[in-house]
């Protein structure tokens, strides 16, 4: 049966303390991501219980609610409740800083700035797969002008990383987005890529009497992103210093001015640098430890989701594939950990006697096995029945360690699925076909079969039908009754 997603976005507005509670709304793949002006605001309890809400991620001031698959009709439905131009009032007062609160805004200024533009990432990453399966099958010879336009569309997320990053980013820091493309738009500039070639062969490149670090910015995200949050103060600062009169031309010229000096000679280099020592750290773990590694990750990766920290990941991995062409370490870790929730997602289907858990636990399974998106699986059997997590975490491990024994490895970063399998097919190695469909089977087969064996706690008919009852019984809420 269809999902009413109008009373769904109004029950989860409600339950959030009223559209007057809510800052900023955006959605990620699956989740409904708020920014909210008062915490304490939430009814948790009734948030959690609305059907179609698989699952609630609080953290300070924001909550995710995570919908599934179809979150962007729910999204359109929120949207709507908020009359447009509507700007709810931002949290007043200096809030106090701590090292907790300085961490989750880095990483919600990184999730917030990549979560929209993972999409385009994806659609490039594919078009580029399908062209080196049209060049590895003989479809289309190398240098053919086919092949060079379609490796040219797929390569233009990557390439104008920077730019997106930047527009992405002017949204999240609520600076100028022309601005901030513009300045980004300095760092791929056709002169600018020769310049910093120059530099890198040891020609002395300044500006200003400056030295310029010779830096290659082109699939970057941590400059821009950086720069853009500069930028942030670099206009309010600029606003206040500039008169009235001279606004229309001044001021931009003065942001420009500072901002993209700034962005080549501090903020990018800087950038490039904490890009570089997250990807370093990251695999010289991978180097160390070896197959270890990817096997951890592929327990580990529930459990970065449930938390968002899988985001985190994202530019390390954009990097790593632009430099190197491939990533061998996240991205394989996430074949066993998607698979693994979709097979224990298909036992609870087979063995439990609730049609409507068993009508949710086929769909989960179905995204996360075809088309790797796990959430559904995660949130809407996983945890809610706690025993087929373990037996993902279980069947991840396992299959991690082979994947990292085989040396699978990502030519792009789509969520490892049935459907994007061929994007670990390594055309100098054709065995790595038969890699990826082993450890995609053993995946599900593994946890189907471990899940059975742990068992888990069905959930009676009955006790939905006396939660439906209790629900249309319940009081209403203070805020809605406030509302």
């Amino acid at each position: 049966m269809a999902k009413n997603y109008a009373a769904l976005a109004k029950d989860v507005v409600s339950a959030l303390g009223g559209k007057d509670n809510i800052v900023a709304v955006t959605h990620c793949m699956t989740r409904l991501r708020f920014v909210l002006q008062d915490e304490s605001a939430i009814d948790s309890a009734t948030l959690k219980s609305i059907s179609g809400v698989l699952g609630v991620v609080r953290n300070d001031n924001q909550c995710q609610v995570i919908i599934g698959n179809t979150v962007s009709q729910a999204y359109r439905e929120v949207v709507n409740l908020l009359p447009a131009g509507m700007r709810p009032a931002e949290p007043q007062g200096p809030q106090k800083l701590t090292l907790r609160r300085i961490g989750a805004g880095v990483l919600d200024a990184l999730i917030g700035t990549m979560s929209p533009l993972i999409p385009a990432i994806i659609g490039g990453s594919m078009v580029k797969l399908l062209a080196m399966i049209l060049e590895m099958t003989g479809v289309l010879t190398k240098g053919a002008p086919t092949l060079t336009i379609l490796t040219v569309i797929g390569d233009g997320a990557f390439f104008f990383l920077p730019l997106m990053v930047a527009a992405s980013a002017a949204v999240k820091f609520k600076t100028n987005m022309s601005l901030a493309i513009a300045i980004a738009g300095v760092l791929v500039h056709p002169s600018f890529i020769e310049l910093m070639a120059k530099a890198a062969q040891g020609e002395h490149v300044e500006f200003a009497f400056i030295p310029v670090t010779a830096v290659k910015y082109t699939y970057t995200v941590i400059p821009a992103l950086v720069m853009t949050w500069c930028l942030s103060y670099i206009e309010r600062w600029v606003d206040k210093i500039t008169p009235a009169v001279t606004k229309n031309f001044l001021k931009p010229m003065l942001i420009v001015l500072i901002a993209a000096p700034l962005a080549i000679l501090l903020i990018g280099p800087i950038g490039i640098w904490i890009g570089t020592a997250i990807s370093a750290l990251v695999y010289t773990v991978h180097d160390y430890l070896g197959w270890l590694s990817v096997a951890i990750m592929g327990a580990l990766w529930p459990l970065l989701v449930m938390t968002g920290m899988h985001r985190v990941f994202t530019p390390t991995i954009i990097q790593t594939i632009a430099e190197t062409g491939k990533e061998g370490m996240v991205m394989p870790s996430e074949i066993g950990a998607n698979l693994s929730l979709g097979g224990s997602s298909l036992a609870v289907a087979w063995k439990t006697k609730n049609p409507e858990l068993r009508q949710t636990a086929l769909a989960a399974a179905a995204s996360a096995i075809m088309a790797g998106i796990s959430e559904p699986a995660l949130y809407g059997v996983a945890i809610r029945l706690k025993r087929p997590l373990i037996a993902s975490l279980i069947s991840g491990f396992i299959c991690g360690a082979i994947a990292g024994m085989a040396g699978l490895a990502s030519h792009s970063m789509a969520a490892p699925g049935l459907f994007t399998s061929v994007q670990f097919f390594d055309p100098a190695n054709p065995m790595t076909i038969v890699w990826v469909f082993g450890v995609m089977a053993l995946a599900v087969v593994l946890s189907f079969v471990l899940t059975l064996i742990l068992g888990f706690e069905d959930i009676p008919v009955e006790d939905e039908a006396e939660k439906a009852r209790a629900l249309q019984a319940a009081p209403v809420p203070a805020q809605e009754a406030r509302a």
